[in-house]
């Protein structure tokens, strides 16, 4: 049977520019045992964990004529030590060296005539660390369920759990010949997937949202007209296809404590907090804050609707049936893209948090959001999956809609470990998609909420003042919530983060 990819996931890949791709990812880093990291050893658990990712080895192939969607093939030349790469870093190893290097490797594009997928193995790092990068296009986390292969070599336990040992034999490609037969048969069995075909090549990106997000086409244009776009900034400038990366590290705990004082969601404090940090880096730039300065944020969620069947497949659309540990339906979710105004020209940091829960809130209104707890079992460990979603999703709205993606999931609590070697940090990579100069990903982990940032490399040479700005306001809010429940007398001692934005990644534990 052919495997074809989606309608939306080849309008993906026919709409990427080359210069600058739009690619998910993430860092983890690990430490090593006293008697150093074995490298090999590394490999061969990435290897044996493909049998849980089979997409991961296969490519997509093209239809001569493009008569129909591009289908996936096994790749018959399969090089494991093509996509796994030892890279090291000089001397003293240090985060901002990390992030340069991450930068730089997000910039590449993968190669589409093999697995859209790599990993680093990056030593070098400060106290002997190693870090994981992984960089995957998003049409490989092609539902809610699926798992990464990033994820895949993760375990809840130091010693790695066993997977089947079975030789892979790949399927033989099928031939041009082949390839324009079961277009054929396809485009007759299914006479509007031809209207589709036509349509997604030249289609506005507002389309394509409006067919993941379930809405028809016509309310969308109809919305596109009335919501105002939105004004040119740092943060809507032109691209380079060059990449920085940034990361932070904060608490959990801290982000928890917000919440209770002000009684809004963990999400909620999470958008306070990068609002806050756009509006000092502005300022700080002499950009326009005004009144009327607007910072709409592509923001998307997962959440159940009462309309949402367990157990159906993948559509178009974007709803998606999703089984649990069970194996039995969990949720029907839908990941849906919020567009959110973020005030940023309000200088008080808790009106800006109760503006942004009140947008959120407006937004969700029409479907319940599904639980973190929920989210992490979903395909066994879902951030990888979910920011890879999120990118889909935010990638086909225009960029007259939206400045800037951010994109907040939640992982586990529990340690996790790479072949038995400790996971300290996780960093999530998000893309920058239509024109934007900036996007933000967090992920929480074992305690540690973790930021990545990605910007473009010519309109935000100062992408490090972003990560401080965002400790300032997570501060900003945590005195706030402190004032609040204990009065003017009780200081702010107390409401002072954890130690946040190490300069070694050796300290990110």
């Amino acid at each position: 049977m052919t495997d074809r990819l989606s309608v939306l996931d080849t309008a993906s890949l026919f709409s990427a520019d080359a210069g600058s791709p739009t690619l998910v990812g993430g860092m983890v880093v690990l430490e090593p045992p006293a008697a150093g990291f074995d490298y090999a050893a590394m490999v061969d658990l990435i290897g044996s964990r493909l049998a849980l990712v089979p997409r991961f080895r296969q490519r997509v192939q093209t239809v001569p004529g493009r008569l129909a969607r591009p289908v996936w093939v096994d790749d018959a030349g399969f090089d494991l030590s093509y996509h796994v790469r030892r890279s090291a870093l000089p001397p003293p190893g240090s985060r901002a060296q990390l992030d340069d290097l991450i930068g730089r490797l997000i910039s590449r594009p993968l190669d589409p005539h093999r697995p859209l997928w790599e990993i680093y193995v990056v030593e070098g790092l400060s106290g002997g660390r190693v870090a994981l990068v992984n960089k995957t296009h998003p049409v490989l986390v092609d539902q809610l369920g699926a798992v990464d292969l990033a994820a895949a070599i993760l375990d809840t336990a130091r010693t790695p759990r066993p997977v089947a040992d079975q030789p892979w034999i790949p399927t033989p490609p099928p031939s041009a010949v082949d390839l324009v037969v079961d277009a054929v048969v396809d485009l007759a069995a299914q006479p509007t997937a031809a209207v589709d075909m036509a349509r997604f090549a030249a289609a506005d990106a507002r389309a394509a949202a409006a067919r993941l997000a379930g809405v028809a086409a016509d309310a969308v244009r109809l919305a596109s007209r009335v919501v105002t776009p939105v004004p040119r900034s740092v943060l809507t400038r032109t691209r380079s296809g060059q990449r920085r990366f940034a990361t932070v590290r904060t608490d959990l705990d801290d982000f928890k404590a917000i919440r209770r004082a002000h009684g809004v969601s963990v999400n909620d404090v999470v958008l306070a907090v990068v609002t806050g940090a756009v509006r000092t880096y502005l300022l700080s730039r002499n950009e326009p804050v005004v009144p009327s300065t607007v910072l709409r944020a592509t923001v998307p969620v997962s959440v159940r609707e009462s309309t949402a069947r367990p157990g159906v497949a993948a559509t178009p659309s974007g709803r998606v049936g999703v089984s649990g540990p069970t194996g039995t339906a969990a949720t029907g979710a839908t990941v849906r893209s919020a567009l959110v105004d973020l005030p940023v020209a309000e200088p008080n940091a808790v009106i800006r948090l109760h503006q942004v829960a009140w947008a959120m809130g407006a937004q969700l209104s029409g479907g319940q959001r599904v639980g973190a707890d929920t989210l992490v079992e979903l395909g066994r460990f879902a951030p990888p999956t979910l920011h890879a979603l999120g990118a889909r999703v935010a990638r086909e709205l225009s960029r007259r809609l939206s400045n800037v993606l951010i994109t907040n999931v939640p992982g586990p609590q529990v340690p996790l470990y790479a072949g038995g070697l400790p996971v300290t940090a996780m960093f999530p990579v998000a893309p920058l998609v239509n024109g934007q100069t900036l996007a933000v990903s967090c992920t929480s982990y074992h305690g540690g909420v973790y930021f990545g940032l990605t910007a473009d490399r010519d309109a935000i040479p100062d992408l490090a003042d972003i990560g401080e700005a965002l400790t300032e306001s997570l501060v900003e809010l945590l005195v706030a919530g402190q004032d609040a429940n204990d009065g003017p007398e009780s200081g702010t001692a107390a409401a002072q983060p954890a130690p946040v934005a190490p300069s070694d990644p050796q300290e990110t534990r």
